[in-house]
C-alpha cells in the first residue's frame, strides 16, 4: 500500500523522509517509479512550502530546490543557464522537472546538476546545512534531508559553456552532457569542466582543468586537456552507449566545446 503524507513546511516534510520514503516534487522520477512498480518505499512525502525563488546577487545566483525547468527559461537572471534547460526533455516534463530534482537523477540524467557542478554550486539544505555540490554527490541520498535551495557562480557572458550528445535530438536521453566554466577570457584560470553519464554522478575532469588553466583556447593549448579529460571519469554501459564508446569519444566533444565548434 502506497501512502501519501502532505506537511506545510519544508523542514517538517524533511523530518519525515526517511526508510520506506521518497520525496515528490515536480514527479518526473518519484511517478515513473511508481508506474514501473517500484517495491523500495512505501510512503510518498509532499511539501506545501515550495521555493521557486530564483534571484542574482553580487555573489551568484540563488535558485529555490522547487524551481522548474521552464520557470529557468522563463528566468532572466538565469539565462545562461537557458540552454541547459531547454534540452531538459519536452514541454510537458520542463513544466514539471524540478532543480532540486534533477540533483537527485540516476544516470544517464541530470544535466542540470552537470550544470551546476562546473558552476561551483553549493547545495542548501532545508535545516541550514550548507555543502559543496560534490560532497553533495559523494553522499547523496534523499535519507539525509531535503534541498532547499541552490546557489551558484554567475559567469560573464560567454565564460559558460554547455554540450549535450544524445541520440534523439534535441531532448533524448544524454550520451553524454559537458558543461565548462571558463572565467578569464582568452587564457583562462580556475577552469571548471563537468561531464554527466559519464559516472554513477557528474563528475569533474580536474586532470582536464589543470590541463587548461591559463592556456590559450586553441588547438594547441587545449591539446593537453584533451589527453587527460578521462581520467577522472568511470564511464558505465548501459543501453545508449558502451563504457568504452563514452571513453572514446570524450575528448571529441570536449573539444568542440572549447573551440566553440570550430572542430
Amino acid at each position: 500500500m502506497l501512502s501519501v503524507e502532505t506537511y506545510p513546511t519544508l523542514g517538517e516534510a524533511a523530518g519525515a523522509v526517511g526508510q520506506g520514503a521518497q520525496y515528490l516534487a515536480g514527479g518526473t522520477l518519484v511517478m515513473r517509479d511508481v508506474n514501473y512498480g517500484d517495491q523500495s518505499f512505501s510512503r510518498i512525502i509532499r511539501s506545501g512550502q515550495v521555493d521557486r525563488d530564483i534571484r542574482a546577487d553580487a555573489g551568484g545566483l540563488r535558485i529555490g530546490a522547487g524551481t522548474t525547468m521552464a520557470g529557468i527559461l522563463a528566468s532572466r537572471d538565469a539565462e545562461f543557464l537557458h540552454p541547459v534547460a531547454r534540452q531538459v526533455g519536452g514541454p510537458a516534463v520542463r513544466n514539471m522537472a524540478t532543480v532540486g530534482g534533477n540533483l537527485f537523477a540516476q544516470h544517464p540524467y541530470g544535466d542540470f546538476a552537470t550544470a551546476l557542478l562546473a558552476l561551483d554550486a553549493q547545495i542548501h539544505w532545508a535545516d541550514g546545512r550548507t555543502e559543496p555540490i560534490e560532497g553533495f554527490f559523494a553522499g547523496r541520498d534523499n535519507a539525509r534531508g531535503l534541498v532547499s535551495h541552490i546557489t551558484c557562480a554567475r559567469p560573464n557572458a560567454g565564460d559558460f559553456r554547455w554540450l549535450k550528445i544524445s541520440r534523439v535530438k534535441p531532448k533524448g536521453v544524454s550520451v553524454m552532457s559537458i558543461a565548462a566554466w571558463l572565467p578569464g577570457g582568452a587564457r583562462p584560470s580556475n577552469v571548471r569542466i563537468a561531464f554527466g553519464a559519464m559516472g554513477p554522478t557528474p563528475l569533474r575532469a580536474k586532470a582536464a582543468e589543470a590541463a587548461l588553466n591559463g592556456q590559450s583556447l586553441d588547438e594547441a593549448g587545449i591539446a593537453q586537456a584533451l589527453t587527460v579529460c578521462t581520467q577522472d571519469l568511470a564511464p558505465q554501459d548501459d543501453p545508449l552507449a558502451s563504457a568504452w564508446y563514452r571513453q572514446e569519444v570524450a575528448p571529441v566533444h570536449l573539444k568542440r566545446l572549447l573551440l566553440g565548434g570550430r572542430s
